[in-house]
């Protein structure tokens, strides 16, 4: 074997795929529930498109993207520093929706609005006492889309409260409260923007157990060892291990022996991703050879 060789023999595995997996903040969204959230985001998404065709006068698209649960202090640290958020108040709850895009965006739907072409790009300023008003009447008109969408996911009230312009001073909810953020592009004309939705997760949970239910968590670890059970794993049975130094690997020929430091009495190792579970001697089973376990390293139970 040359050296050459060996290093083809030594290539480095693909890349592998990993999820981060946040154990600080375990609370996610049943794979279900989720699914229930994206369907009625999307329903919405089309009749917001819908509405803002019909009052800016020009073709509107709003497109869902992703669907997740953050808290509002995330949430919010999320959103540019500068940006329009609608407020809405939930009948019977504390926390407040939120509905947020750019006030660029939104200057720009008043400007259509209003006879204009939309050919002057608008800026990102606050809005106007006459713009506040439009923009409000867009929003109440959205609320109307976002409660037929949500339909028994969404029974409480939604009215229209107040609009800020600054993310870290709109107290929607409390920092730690989990909300449930899905976000958009819209496209209206020539302008496409971001925008986002966020509502309280309180508000929305409870109907998902009801309308989407899933297998409850009581029985969560025994469940687990179930699944656990039927996991196919590698066994290996072999002899035990021996160091030797790489120029010795790489002088191997034909006849060259391999001293090794397993007795000749010594039961074979039976190993699970390099970690021996048991020992056991030569068998057979018909015409192959076999594994007798003679004892193991630890309870199967």
């Amino acid at each position: 074997m040359t050296p050459s060789n060996v290093q083809e023999t030594l290539l480095p595995e693909p890349a592998r795929t990993v999820e981060v997996y946040d154990f600080r903040r375990p609370t996610t969204l049943a794979r279900e529930h989720s699914r229930a959230l994206e369907v009625a985001f999307e329903t919405f998404a089309r009749q917001w498109g819908t509405q803002l065709t019909a009052k800016v006068r020009v073709k509107a698209q709003v497109t869902t993207h992703q669907v997740l649960m953050q808290t509002y202090d995330e949430y919010a640290a999320s959103l540019p520093s500068t940006t329009a958020m609608v407020l809405c108040r939930l009948e019977d709850y504390e926390s407040q929706a939120v509905i947020q895009f750019p006030t660029s965006s939104a200057l720009a739907w008043v400007g259509r609005m209003l006879g204009g072409n939309g050919s002057q790009p608008a800026p990102g300023r606050k809005f106007t006492q006459i713009e506040q008003a439009l923009v409000k009447r867009l929003m109440e008109d959205a609320l109307e889309d976002l409660r037929y969408s949500f339909g028994s996911l969404l029974p409480m009230a939604l009215s229209f409260n107040s609009i800020q312009y600054n993310a870290q001073f709109a107290q929607a909810a409390a920092p730690s409260d989990l909300m449930v953020v899905a976000t958009f592009t819209l496209r209206v004309g020539e302008n496409t923007a971001e925008g986002t939705v966020a509502l309280p997760a309180e508000t929305v949970l409870p109907q998902l157990g009801a309308t989407n239910p899933t297998t409850s968590p009581e029985n969560a670890a025994e469940l687990l060892r179930q699944q656990m059970a039927w996991v196919p794993v590698e066994v290996s049975v072999g002899l035990m291990p021996v160091t030797v130094r790489p120029e010795a690997i790489l002088r191997l020929a034909v006849g060259d022996l391999i001293p090794l430091n397993h007795p000749e009495r010594r039961p074979l190792e039976v190993r699970i991703a390099g970690q021996r579970i048991a020992r056991a001697g030569l068998g057979r089973n018909g015409a192959r050879l076999a594994a007798q376990i003679v004892d193991t390293e630890e309870n199967p139970a």
